[in-house]
């Protein structure tokens, strides 16, 4: 029992002693350079984001306009296609029921027999 005393003494004595005499591990100028040093870090990366996002817009804007511009090609050949065809069948049927007026015009202008 005696023993147990004397261990438990002896570690709350080294205890003490190590936290009265502990160095302090870094001074004040020395906080303050590191966070000077985080604080450049931390700009350093914000700005990298920053240039990588510019750059990930500028590539979705480019691929952007391309299909804009392939759609608007597209359009216009399609649309220009369908005013090709809806015109010579417009033409046609101009054709067509001028034709037929005019045998309607012929048919009242002969002399009946």
């Amino acid at each position: 029992m005696s023993f147990s005393k004397h261990l438990f003494g002896l570690v709350l004595l080294v205890a003490v002693t190590s936290t009265l005499f502990a160095v302090p591990q870094e001074s004040a100028k020395q906080d303050i350079k590191d966070a000077g040093h985080d604080t450049k870090q931390a700009a350093k990366d914000a700005g990298h984001g920053t240039k990588e996002a510019a750059k990930d817009v500028g590539h979705g804007t480019k691929q952007a306009a391309t299909h804009t511009g392939r759609a608007v090609k597209t359009g216009t050949t399609k649309t220009g296609h369908q005013i090709k065809k809806t015109s010579k069948s417009a033409a046609h049927k101009t054709a067509h029921t001028t034709k037929k007026g005019a045998q309607k015009v012929e048919d009242k202008t002969q002399p009946k027999p």
